[in-house]
């Protein structure tokens, strides 16, 4: 795969690792570091960094039994979870959220469709797929948005994106994301906010499609 040339900004990256991130950011910044080289290492250096402060800090007493409920707890055996793995264009955050079915795909109409991996109230995670050539409507954001690519690409006034590229969009940004010529682009998207359409047609069918 090619090394991503849109990486997840530091600020993301230093809040992921001191893990205040909501959710559905969250598990993209994973998959985009677990296919990415140069922001691995920069999560690495934050992770780092974060030991060494707390190693600074002054010392505290632990409550009575404290070590001994610890080491009972640890003993105690947990309900076996398999290590997700990746899965065909799914990064290992994605596939676990999967599991062993496929995406369950909705049409959001001239061949783009949906899936809702995760909705909360910090947000929502979704995968699209869009035809090649296909341009998403123009739209705003009300917060943060952020788009992973995991196959094919697509482009904006931004720049071009490709598989394992990151963009991050914020109130800022208002943007016609067109996927490239030929195979589908697919995506996964993570949003903490509704976002934002000119066209009377998307804002109509918002609530209908929770986008």
């Amino acid at each position: 795969m090619r090394e991503p040339t849109h990486h997840t900004p530091d600020a993301l990256l230093a809040a992921y690792a001191a893990g205040t991130l909501p959710y559905p950011f969250a598990v993209l910044v994973a998959a985009h570091v677990s296919l990415c080289d140069a922001c691995r290492a920069g999560l690495e250096a934050h992770q780092l960094l974060g030991g060494l402060t707390l190693a600074g800090q002054p010392s505290a007493d632990l409550s009575a039994g404290a070590r001994e409920r610890t080491l009972a707890a640890l003993d105690r055996p947990g309900p076996a979870e398999p290590t997700p793995r990746r899965r065909g264009v799914y990064p290992a955050p994605l596939a676990g959220l999967l599991g062993d079915t496929e995406p369950r795909w909705r049409s959001l109409g001239f061949g783009t469709k949906q899936a809702i991996l995760w909705r909360g109230h910090e947000g929502s995670l979704r995968l699209l797929s869009i035809p090649g050539g296909q341009a998403v409507p123009d739209h705003g954001h009300r917060g943060l948005e952020l788009t992973l690519v995991l196959a094919g690409s697509f482009s904006d006034a931004a720049g071009n994106y490709g598989p394992g590229d990151l963009e991050v969009a914020d109130e800022a940004v208002e943007h016609v994301p067109v996927a490239g010529a030929g195979e589908p682009c697919i995506c996964a998207a993570a949003t903490d906010a509704p976002l934002r359409f000119r066209s009377m047609v998307p804002r109509l069918l918002q609530p209908v499609f929770g986008i």
